[in-house]
């Protein structure tokens, strides 16, 4: 049995793609995912599974998500060691981490985007693209940041989604725990 971390794109955000965790959490148990757990209402889930293609976890949650809630949901499945691995690579210093967000491409970003996406400067802001994520830092806070995951999606033409520092933790703890 394997441990996953799937992250779901925009669930719960603003009164749209309303997901009660207790509903995902049975729903992806009667799927055949084993151990599930969830973290926040932002939809971050922590399972195992005897299936090792992660195409194919992915497609599993998407669809049941379809069925039964009636709509799409973009779906990445990580392993642990492979969240930890982003985590550990953040380029910044540990403070700055702190206060950071770990944006993830669904697809790996098209060099000629990143380096045209590259040349956009915002004061008291920056970031650092990578084929498995988009580490970015606001001095003033993700709130007032130009560098967020809709500036990252229109940007490098790809779905993507974003975690926080502290959900980052805790995912990994999660994923320890079972």
């Amino acid at each position: 049995m394997k441990t996953y971390i799937a992250l779901l794109r925009g669930v719960n955000v603003s009164g749209q793609k309303k997901i009660p965790m207790v509903e995902l959490r049975e729903l992806l148990s009667k799927s055949g995912l084993e151990h599930v757990l969830t973290y926040i209402q932002s939809g971050n889930v922590v399972f195992q599974s005897l299936e090792k293609d992660i195409q194919k976890l992915e497609l599993k949650i998407h669809e049941a998500i379809k069925n039964y809630f009636g709509f799409e949901v973009p779906i990445l499945v990580k392993t642990p060691k492979e969240l930890q691995q982003i985590f550990d690579d953040c380029p910044f210093p540990e403070e700055e981490k702190m206060n950071s967000y770990f944006t993830f491409p669904y697809t790996i970003p098209d060099k000629s985007l990143v380096e045209e996406a590259s040349k956009m400067l915002y004061p008291n802001e920056q970031f650092v693209i990578t084929n498995n994520c988009i580490y970015s830092y606001c001095l003033t806070g993700y709130g007032k940041a130009k560098y967020n995951n809709n500036f990252f999606e229109r940007k490098l033409k790809t779905t993507a989604t974003a975690r926080n520092y502290k959900t980052m933790l805790k995912l990994l703890s999660l994923s320890t725990e079972i």
